[in-house]
């Protein structure tokens, strides 16, 4: 079978190619937690990387927890599965390039009582994999959990085939299907611990694998549905998810030096969502802006939408993402300037938001 260039053994510890293992190229950081290219953004520890503690992570629950398997689609390294694999080789495999059928076969493991964690890029998952995580999946009832990772536009130079800008949208509207986005590797790991006694399928989205520390430690009263207010406001409520809740906090520590009163959520589960979190926000606050790496159309901003114009919350609204396009092809860090989702950017929209309003 035809390889992606990642490690990916393809069961119970084969060994890799020389040449082969390009886990450098996706992670983000080296084994020493440096930057893998010279000039990039520097390299932050494994610990706080999405990307790396989900397989760790998996690795240790899988010690008391006999139902735990993890798949693959050759990114073993890009996603960290790989530590899970190393430890547990015999509950690890590899489907190579063959991400439908190893979603399918996911279902089949759970259908048996396992509980399989299927790791590929979110474009792939969401994508290519949409009908199977629908039919297979969260159609009977399965506890299948996608651990759908370099989300959004973080894939930047491998272009629109890998960027994942629909994949919120699409999955909300599988009935029955659980869908979260982890802010930072100490959430997900409550997120995955917390799947662990969740019924059904779940979609997690996941970031590039450098995604700043918003948590200091593990949540531990984390609940798939509740938003986590981060900070308290008056004038306008800034509701993101996923990546973009560490941008959102330094854009609301700015504007409040700056006169403005904001408050913060991170809206971690866009299915279920907190409808009363969303509501006190209308009603407590002047404005409401939600923020997402992801298509303003049917994402977050269209599930809040959703909310406002069900309860008729007349609360000025706006929805802050990529507006019905294709990203361009670049530097991640680049096109999040670009498209206004790093803090600079939504300090400046949420500027000229109430300005106008």
């Amino acid at each position: 079978m035809s390889s992606r260039g990642d490690s990916g053994s393809s069961h119970a510890g084969t060994p890799v190619s020389e040449g082969q293992d390009q886990k450098d190229l996706f992670r983000g950081a080296s084994e020493d937690g440096s930057s893998p290219r010279q000039g990039s953004e520097k390299g932050i520890s494994r610990a706080s990387v999405p990307a790396f503690v989900a397989g760790e992570e998996l690795a240790e629950l899988a010690k008391d927890d006999g139902r735990i398997v993890v798949l693959t689609a050759d990114l073993a390294s890009a996603n960290r599965l790989n530590d899970f694999g190393a430890r547990h080789p015999d509950r690890f495999f590899n489907f190579g390039i063959a991400e439908k059928n190893m979603i399918t076969a996911a279902a089949g493991m759970a259908s048996t009582g396992l509980m399989p964690f299927v790791g590929t890029f979110a474009a792939f998952a969401a994508l290519l994999g949409y009908e199977q995580i629908r039919t297979d999946c969260a159609y009977p009832g399965m506890a299948v959990r996608i651990l759908a990772h370099h989300s959004g536009m973080s894939m930047g130079y491998y272009g629109s085939s890998h960027h994942a800008l629909e994949d919120i949208a699409a999955m909300r509207a599988v009935a029955d299907l659980t869908v979260a986005c982890a802010t930072d590797g100490n959430q997900l790991r409550a997120m995955v611990r917390a799947s662990l006694d969740l019924p059904g399928a779940l979609y997690l989205r996941l970031g590039r694998g450098r995604d700043p520390e918003v948590y200091s430690t593990v949540p531990d009263d984390f609940v798939f549905g509740r938003a986590n207010k981060l900070r308290d406001g008056e004038d306008v409520t800034i509701i993101a998810t996923g990546s973009e809740v560490h941008p959102a906090l330094a854009a609301a520590e700015s504007l409040t030096v700056s006169g403005r009163s904001v408050r913060v959520l991170d809206m971690h589960t866009i299915k279920p969502l907190d409808v009363d979190a969303i509501v006190k926000a209308a009603t407590e606050t002047g404005a409401i802006v939600t923020v997402e790496e992801h298509g303003t159309i049917g994402g977050l901003g269209g599930a809040v939408a959703e909310v406002l114009a069900d309860r008729r919350l007349g609360v000025p609204f706006l929805r802050h993402g990529v507006h019905d396009e294709y990203v361009e092809i670049g530097p991640p860090a680049a096109l999040y300037a670009h498209y206004r989702l790093d803090a600079p950017g939504i300090i400046a929209v949420i500027d000229e938001f109430l300005t106008k309003g």
